[in-house]
């Protein structure tokens, strides 16, 4: 009895530091993937040519509280629907208006994807997958990169996800339940819609409808169209297009036909790329788990039979997505990210395996994919230690221009360090053949490059930021003084100087507006706040305060035209910027 008794007390003191053990893993997790999303997330200037813009959008909104029409530097930006920009004014309102505050609604959808993720992983797998799950589509480069940055394509990327698992979770669940979760999915798509437009319905009834035509469960598509589901749908998008249609009657053909049909079916928005362009895409962005693809691949087709519904499920998303834009004439990186979202959940589950199993096939899989990490880690390393050494002989060789190579040159030791860690871990996992450092070794590019190297990342968000420029911009500009660009508008400039901007311009490419463009191509006036280039001398003719005028290095001659008129002298900004201070007319 007393052997039985001692032998039940030492079971349950292993079970319960199991349990402690899992807690201890789980809270890591999360607190890993919040670090990995939200740590110095203001830390980094906004830039070009999306943050600058869209923070701009959202401030505007705040101050003007137009939920409805959003405006660009004073103009219509029709480009997107306002629901994402709506986030971030609330953000500035809560905050401040700071770029940590800019990019805490993408870094809130991100996270808030993670736990999704993980939930419906624990769900439909069990909470080891789920927790690697989570920690690998967190530190997958286009993941954070989306969610760090002020863009539509993480809170996308959540509802589209959401409607995706709601519909899945339906078929298995009894009536009540079923009706339930396909309420949430339509919910969750018209959500997505009022984000992005006709891609938040497109993308989820893509996945979910080649998904069942596979499982051949055609009868649950009638489930997903439903009546109900419909007027979900439909009670969430309509007021925002009928509104937005009374108040701007071109938004339904723009929205439609170009912003939607064209951008699909036309190369006119200059985003065409080869149909091969996903494949690099995903190699470089889903590093360094991308080592691991092609074995996965091969080995996941030969066992298709023993796919689990889940499995199948995840398969289908990744393909049907990266399918689908690489069929569209418009391809950008970040359309794809759910179905990075579903490669992270697969190479979660190849690493569960591979835990459960060491000699099994994931685990070999795991081992051969960190052969080439750790290859490829030295080769970086020994290159970037050689370069800081002797940078100069690097420059003459191959004869870098702009100065770009001597700004980033500081940056060039700690990088090397970072791969040389990773080389090390790696090296260890191959040679310990433990599947828990391996995963470590993965991991860990990702973790050091936003920590180690974060000084890299602010040189490089510095040359693509206004932030300097503003700070270049005289403090002691008279109130009524107009600040107008010649040519030009540097993106986040109206946000940093928190005022808008006059645009001297032909065409209007300078607002980075694909409906600024459309309006003025429309052969009505120019709106208020951009002039035609032509007509700079009357304009300037008008203007009974003093102007600001900014240009680039193009314009210099122009620019000194008309500094000359005004007898003052032009200024030199740095950054490839020139300005001059054009009183105002006496007797004004």
């Amino acid at each position: 009895m007393t052997f039985l008794s001692s032998q039940m007390t030492y079971a349950d003191a292993s079970k319960i530091s199991n349990v402690k053990s899992q807690r201890w893993i789980l809270a890591f997790s999360f607190i890993l993937s919040a670090y990995m999303l939200f740590a110095r997330l203001g830390g980094l200037p906004l830039i070009s040519p999306d943050e600058g813009r869209n923070a701009e959008v959202a401030r505007e909104m705040s101050l003007s509280h137009s939920w409805l029409v959003p405006t660009y530097n004073g103009l219509t930006y029709l480009d997107k629907p306002a629901f994402y920009f709506k986030t971030v004014a609330l953000s500035f309102s809560l905050f401040g208006e700071s770029e940590g505050s800019a990019r805490l609604s993408s870094a809130c959808f991100g996270f808030l994807l993670l736990v999704v993720t993980f939930l419906f992983c624990r769900r439909v797998y069990d909470q080891r997958t789920a927790i690697l799950a989570m920690l690998i589509v967190a530190t997958t480069p286009l993941y954070i990169l989306f969610s760090r940055t002020v863009i539509f394509d993480m809170s996308l990327a959540f509802f589209v996800c959401s409607s995706i698992f709601a519909c899945y979770l339906a078929e298995e669940c009894e009536e009540k339940q079923r009706k339930r979760w396909y309420l949430i999915g339509a919910l969750s798509a018209g959500i997505a819609t009022l984000i992005k437009g006709p891609v938040g319905f497109i993308l989820p009834t893509l996945v979910i409808t080649v998904f069942y035509v596979i499982e051949g469960r055609l009868a649950a598509m009638k489930e997903v169209f439903a009546l109900r589901n419909g007027v979900i749908f439909l009670a969430v998008v309509l007021p925002w297009f009928i509104g937005l249609s009374l108040l701007r009657p071109d938004f339904p053909y723009y929205g439609i036909m170009r912003e939607s049909l064209a951008r699909f079916t036309t190369s006119e928005f200059h985003r065409t790329a080869p149909f091969y362009f996903y494949a690099p895409i995903i190699a470089g962005t889903f590093f360094a788990w991308s080592f691991l693809l092609p074995e996965s691949i091969i080995v996941a087709w030969q066992k298709r039979k023993r796919w689990s519904r889940a499995d199948r499920l995840f398969v289908v998303w990744a393909i049907a997505v990266v399918l689908f834009f690489s069929v569209s004439q418009s391809k950008l990186p970040g359309y794809i990210l759910t179905a990075m979202l579903a490669l992270g959940v697969l190479t979660a589950r190849v690493f569960a395996l591979a835990f459960d199993n060491s000699s099994g096939r994931a685990a070999r899989i795991v081992l051969h994919g960190t052969i080439p990490l750790l290859l490829l880690s030295i080769s970086a390393a020994l290159l970037l230690g050689v370069v800081a050494f002797d940078p100069e002989l690097f420059e003459k060789r191959f004869q870098f221009k702009d100065g770009l190579f001597e700004l980033f040159i500081s940056t060039l030791p700690a990088l090397s360090i970072t791969f040389g860690i990773v080389a090390l871990l790696a090296a260890l996992a191959l040679w310990t053949r433990n599947t828990r450092l391996i995963l470590v070794a993965f991991m860990s590019f990702p973790i050091l490059f936003l920590s180690v190297n974060f000084d890299l990342l602010t040189l490089f968000a510095q040359t693509r930021s206004s932030h300097s420029l503003a700070q270049q911009i005289p403090a002691t500009l008279p109130p009524s003084a107009e600040l107008a660009c010649m040519e030009c508008l540097p993106n986040g400039l109206p946000f940093y100087l928190k005022r808008l901007v006059t645009v001297l311009s032909i065409d209007g490419k300078e607002l980075t507006s694909n409906y600024v463009e459309f309006t003025l191509n429309s052969g009505k006036p120019w709106p208020e706040g951009i002039v035609p280039l032509k007509e700079t001398g009357q304009w300037l003719a008008t203007r009974n305060h003093p102007v600001y005028l900014l240009a680039k290095q193009d314009y210099l001659t122009v620019l000194k035209a008309i500094a000359k008129q005004y007898g003052v002298e032009v200024e030199e900004l740095g950054f490839n910027y020139w300005a001059v201070l054009l009183p105002a007319p006496k007797g004004s």
